[in-house]
């Protein structure tokens, strides 16, 4: 997997988690921290936070790489227009459908956490198990969601899950804005009812994602900084009271 370079224009707010991530305190908390998820529905954000986070703490001393693991719907969606379909349950139906974007997906998380297996670095996953088990809820596959969840288990849950939130309505308006793809505004609601009430839902840190991608940034920054442990210890400031993570939805971490 490639490693992901900090752009210049993302320095911005994470100035002052470089100056400490580089010390001894942010080695030893860095070398505890394995995995970060983050999970949404489709338009909610999760590439560019991902990727921005990823950046971040490599730039900050604790080598992270960025693993993208898709379930193919938007290549699946490109094979469905070529041969004349509209999308790809039209190509594949429903059951054929979450069958091939939960392999692809599985493929994928199996190559990220094989990656960390090698690499040691910090593996910061865009979409995560739980995004399958959402999907199949929001096609209203649920007797196919025991058969993933059997499959899934032999990944080890991350020590952080961020969920995005964000109304369908702005989600829809995201996606139309990119134009590399299409979601209904039917399947965005039933993908967002779907994530909020998945089990493992009070594990996740909820993040309001509805603001600009900046002020999202800072908000998952604030958390990361308070789970290594680094920031208080360095006399650093920590993000606005306004843009913190409620301390209700920060997730148990496990090491």
């Amino acid at each position: 997997m490639p490693e992901v370079d900090l752009p210049d224009e993302r320095e911005r707010g994470w100035d002052s988690v470089g100056r400490v991530a580089k010390s001894k305190e942010a080695r030893r908390a860095g070398a505890r921290l394995r995995t970060i998820a983050l999970i949404g529905i489709d338009g909610s954000g999760k590439t560019t936070q991902a990727r921005r986070l990823a950046a971040a703490l490599t730039g900050a001393g604790l080598p992270a790489t960025y693993h993208r693991n898709a379930g193919g719907r938007r290549f699946l969606g490109r094979v469905a227009r070529r041969l004349g379909r509209p999308d790809p349950q039209r190509l594949l139906g429903r059951t054929g459908l979450l069958v091939a974007e939960s392999v692809l997906r599985w493929l994928a998380i199996a190559a990220a956490r094989l990656s960390r297996l090698l690499t040691g670095r910090v593996a910061v996953m865009d979409r995560y198990s739980a995004c399958q088990y959402a999907s199949i809820r929001a096609h209203g596959g649920h007797r196919w969601e025991r058969l993933a969840r059997l499959g899934y288990r032999v990944f080890p849950r991350p020590q952080v899950t961020f969920l995005l939130t964000v109304d369908p309505a702005e989600a829809y308006r995201r996606i139309e804005r990119r134009g590399t793809d299409h979601e209904s505004m039917r399947y965005l609601t039933a993908a967002d009812r779907a994530y909020r009430t998945l089990p493992e839902h009070h594990t996740f840190v909820v993040v309001d994602a509805s603001g600009p991608a900046d002020e999202v940034s800072r908000r998952i920054r604030d958390h990361v900084d308070g789970w290594l442990g680094v920031a208080r210890a360095a006399g650093l400031p920590q993000a606005p009271e306004r843009d913190r993570v409620p301390e209700r939805d920060r997730a148990p971490v496990r090491v």
